[in-house]
C-alpha cells in the first residue's frame, strides 16, 4: 500500500511537468509567429493603398495573395538599416538591413528642412516639448544646424509645427501610430538619410 501511495505524487508531478512543457512549447510557437517582426506595410502605407506618389508602386488593395509587397524606396538613399526622409515627398521609409522597406508614411515637415545627406540618430526622448513649445512624444533627433534641432516626433494634441511661430523649428511630425513605429525602429546610431 505504501509503495502505491508513494508513486501517486510522482505520477502527478510527472503529468504536470509534461503539461507545463507542452504549454511552454505552444507559447514559444505563438511568439515566433507574432507580428512583432512586420513584413507587410501598415494599411495606410503606400504599398497597400492608392498613391499619388510617383516613387511608390502602390495598388488599390492587397492583390499579393498574402505575399509581401515591394515598397519602392527613393534612389540614392543608401543601403542597410536606415530611415529615409524625402523632403519633396514629405514621406519617411523605415528600411531593414535587407534593404526592404517595412513601413512608409507621410509626415508634416518643419519650418526649416535639413540639408540632404547622411546623418544618424543622436538622441531620443520618450516625451518633452518641441522647439515650438508643443508637448511631444517619441522624439528622435538626428541633426543640429544653425541652432535648429532636427528630429521626428509625435505632437500631443497638434498635428503640425506652428508655421507662424517666430522661432524656426526642425520638428518633423508624425501620426501617433507612425511615431510608435519610428520609436521602436530608430535607436541611437541608426542612419537617417535625407533625400531631396
Amino acid at each position: 500500500m505504501r509503495s502505491v501511495a508513494g508513486s501517486r505524487p510522482g505520477t502527478i508531478v510527472a503529468g504536470l511537468t509534461a503539461a507545463a512543457l507542452a504549454a511552454v512549447g505552444f507559447l514559444a510557437y505563438q511568439a515566433s509567429a507574432a507580428p512583432d517582426r512586420p513584413v507587410k506595410p501598415a494599411p495606410h502605407a503606400s504599398a497597400t493603398g492608392p498613391s499619388n506618389n510617383k516613387g511608390d508602386k502602390g495598388s488599390k488593395g492587397d492583390t499579393s495573395g498574402g505575399k509581401e509587397q515591394q515598397i519602392t524606396i527613393p534612389a540614392d538613399s543608401g543601403t542597410g538599416l536606415r530611415v529615409v526622409y524625402s523632403l519633396g515627398q514629405k514621406r519617411v521609409w523605415l528600411v531593414g538591413s535587407n534593404n526592404l522597406a517595412i513601413r512608409t508614411y507621410e509626415v508634416v515637415p518643419s519650418s526649416v528642412s535639413p540639408q540632404p545627406g547622411t546623418y544618424a540618430v543622436t538622441s531620443r526622448s520618450a516625451a518633452g516639448r518641441g522647439s515650438d513649445g508643443i508637448p511631444v512624444e517619441h522624439i528622435i533627433r538626428f541633426n543640429v544646424a544653425d541652432q535648429v534641432v532636427f528630429g521626428f516626433s509625435t505632437a500631443l494634441g497638434h498635428s503640425a509645427p506652428d508655421a507662424g511661430a517666430a522661432k524656426k523649428t526642425g520638428a518633423i511630425r508624425e501620426q501617433s501610430e507612425d511615431g510608435n513605429a519610428m520609436w521602436r525602429f530608430a535607436t541611437v546610431g541608426v542612419k537617417v538619410i535625407v533625400v531631396p
